[in-house]
């Protein structure tokens, strides 16, 4: 069973299927010919499983507090699934006995890394460190301070039992230091790049931690490698998804927003814009993707989206089913007048608020098309995690890039070692 479905009716099917040069990507893609194919491994979500669910639990059953330490890809996939899986106060209500859960490393603040090492202070702590190359700026700091935090309170032999390693299966600086101290470790496969490693250890080893069921979400995402490898348009939403927005961006829709209307979907949208900026940013080219949590952003750029620059469209990224179900009471005086949606439930407004965005935008010109999540289950993120990774790979062969490397992410890197007289810089 699918647990996605794609609608695109407010584009008036008025916009042709570009299916000849979607075949010819797919080809690409399945044979291993395009630019990039090196980093394709993602395509047969195949992990370890076993492995990692029993490190999981050893390290659910040792502490209190674990710190996934990250950036970009590093991190956000796993984030993305924490929020989309657990109790919007995970650390508050958490009812499963496991640790709370934060992440470092994913900025270079002062104030953030202080209060978190405030927040954790005198609890029992686990560290997972994530890095290919163990010496990206952010987490490599963030690591300093947590490692130095772990053995002054554990001891050198007591911290190698909580120091986790996700790094490369070789190389690097965090191979050395696993060598050394003895940490254990997980490999991030050399086919796989950051921001495509939400279904590798890098992503799954936090939410197996945080009491995710991580053989359902393979389960989706092998589901959706089922739905998603079909090289017809007509039979894979993937490829339709991906053909329209690339038609779009062609006829001058150059900005994509993808609209939420769950705090959910918070992280996941943070994820899929690394997805789809990273990927398709580059040569002068691509979609620029925005997110919006709606309907709190339907009063700050809800007026920006209806009437300003016609370069936009939407994605609207919906849940068919919560969790629970809060219904309206009813009030004596009706003072605030909302009597008249008593006895309805939250997600019955939810969804008119959607409808009624969705309208609105369509005839203020902004193309909309919707994706729909049957329900927050672990079976559906791995399925949204494959569609949005498969969609984003065909978009990027169809607009004539690598899907799969970012040089861009250097410059700003450049720069800053020259400012802070890094050596050899």
């Amino acid at each position: 069973m699918s647990h996605l479905s794609f609608d695109f009716n407010n584009l008036n099917n008025l916009i042709p299927e570009n299916s000849a040069c979607i075949q010819s990507c797919h080809e690409m893609l399945e044979r291993g010919s395009g630019s990039g194919s090196d980093f394709l491994g993602w395509m047969q979500p195949a992990v370890n499983l076993a492995e990692i669910e029993k490190l999981a639990k050893s390290l659910r059953d040792q502490c209190e507090v674990f710190i996934v330490i990250g950036i970009g890809g590093s991190y956000i996939g796993a984030q993305a699934g924490l929020t989309f899986l657990k109790s919007s106060f995970p650390n508050q209500l958490g009812k499963d006995g496991g640790p709370d859960i934060y992440f470092a490393g994913q900025n270079i603040s002062s104030d953030y890394h202080s209060d978190l090492m405030d927040l954790i202070s005198g609890r029992d702590v686990c560290v997972n460190v994530i890095s290919k190359s163990g010496t990206t700026t952010e987490p490599a700091i963030a690591f300093r301070f947590f490692k130095e935090l772990i053995e002054n309170k554990y001891g050198a032999d007591g911290a190698k039992n909580r120091i986790v390693v996700t790094t490369d299966i070789s190389k690097g600086a965090l191979n050395q230091l696993v060598a050394e101290q003895g940490y254990r470790k997980f490999v991030i496969p050399d086919d796989i790049g950051g921001r495509f490693s939400v279904l590798s250890p890098v992503g799954l080893l936090p939410m197996a931690v945080a009491g995710i069921d991580i053989e359902k979400v393979i389960a989706g995402a092998l589901k959706g490698k089922e739905l998603y490898s079909r090289p017809s348009v007509e039979e894979n939403d993937a490829y339709r998804y991906a053909g329209l927005r690339h038609l779009l961006y062609q006829k001058g829709m150059t900005t994509e927003i993808l609209a939420t209307f769950q705090p959910a979907f918070r992280h996941f949208s943070e994820w899929w814009k690394q997805l789809a900026g990273e990927s398709e940013g580059k040569d002068g080219k691509g979609i620029f993707p925005a997110s919006v949590e709606f309907t709190t952003d339907l009063h700050s750029m809800g007026q920006w989206i209806q009437e300003g620059r016609r370069t936009i469209f939407e994605t609207f990224l919906l849940l068919e089913n919560s969790n629970r179900q809060l219904k309206i009471p009813a009030s004596q005086n009706d003072a605030d007048g909302l009597n008249y949606l008593a006895g309805k439930t939250l997600d019955h407004v939810n969804n008119k608020a959607y409808e009624g965005a969705a309208l609105a935008h369509k005839e203020g010109g902004v193309p909309n098309l919707s994706i729909t999540i049957n329900d927050r289950s672990p079976e559906a993120l791995g399925q949204l995690f494959y569609f949005f990774q498969r969609a984003v790979a065909m978009t990027g062969y169809l607009n004539e890039v690598n899907p799969f490397d970012q040089p861009g992410v250097e410059f700003y890197k450049n720069n800053m070692f020259k400012l802070l007289n890094k050596p050899g810089y």
